[in-house]
């Protein structure tokens, strides 16, 4: 395990974003853990996290022109990311949509730089895919071709098939998705966590239940 995946989820696990009890997803499954990307909401634990988007995005060797956010969680994302690459000395544009249209002023439904190019979309899981869907018509409407996504976490396991919700979207687009972490990489960390080792079968037991392989 690359030592900034694990130092992000012993960052998520100090920050409360990542708990370990017993949680319900939204597909009503009984986890043992539970990450909430929303409660980074303060400046520094924004500007750390933008800098572990960053660095899993250069590893990830994935090129692209410009970053687009997703509203609502994906717009900030993408401008931290940015801004992240930027003190890395890739400084690229980034774009973002509103919910709702507006009719006055710029007008439409996307702010910030033009799509053009290859673009990465950024936000903080995927679950049923639909932001990511909407981003890519999006950008194909434009005139722009999706490079990528990147995301938080993969928790790696099946959607309403036999595939996770990431791989869905990987083969419904042809696109690379790249995590800072994966539920393989929380696993990991637990088995070198002597504090934590309590949660260890459980984590196990969850990903032996619904997890998908690599």
């Amino acid at each position: 395990m690359s030592d900034f995946r694990q130092d992000f989820i012993r960052f998520a696990l100090d920050k409360q974003v990542l708990k370990f009890g017993e949680f319900i997803t939204k597909a009503g499954r009984k986890s043992p853990y539970f990450f909430n990307a929303g409660l980074f909401n303060d400046g520094a634990s924004t500007l750390s996290l933008s800098r572990f988007y960053a660095k899993s995005i250069t590893e990830s060797g994935i090129a692209f022109d410009m970053l687009f956010g997703p509203a609502y969680k994906g717009i900030i994302l993408a401008a931290a990311a940015g801004m992240a690459l930027a003190e890395q000395g890739h400084n690229v544009p980034f774009a973002y949509n509103r919910k709702e249209a507006k009719d006055h002023g710029e007008g439409g439904t996307l702010v910030g730089a033009p799509l053009k190019g290859k673009v990465l979309i950024i936000d903080d899981v995927i679950s049923a895919g639909t932001s990511v869907r909407e981003s890519v018509e999006l950008i194909r409407a434009a005139g722009a071709e999706p490079a990528g996504v990147a995301i938080a976490l993969d928790r790696m396991e099946r959607g309403l098939g036999e595939l996770s919700a990431v791989q869905e979207v990987a083969q419904q687009h042809g696109l690379p998705v790249v995590a800072i972490a994966t539920l393989k990489d929380l696993l990991g960390f637990l088995e070198h966590s002597p504090e934590l080792a309590a949660h260890l079968d459980a984590v196990r037991a969850y990903r032996a239940q619904y997890g998908v392989n690599d």
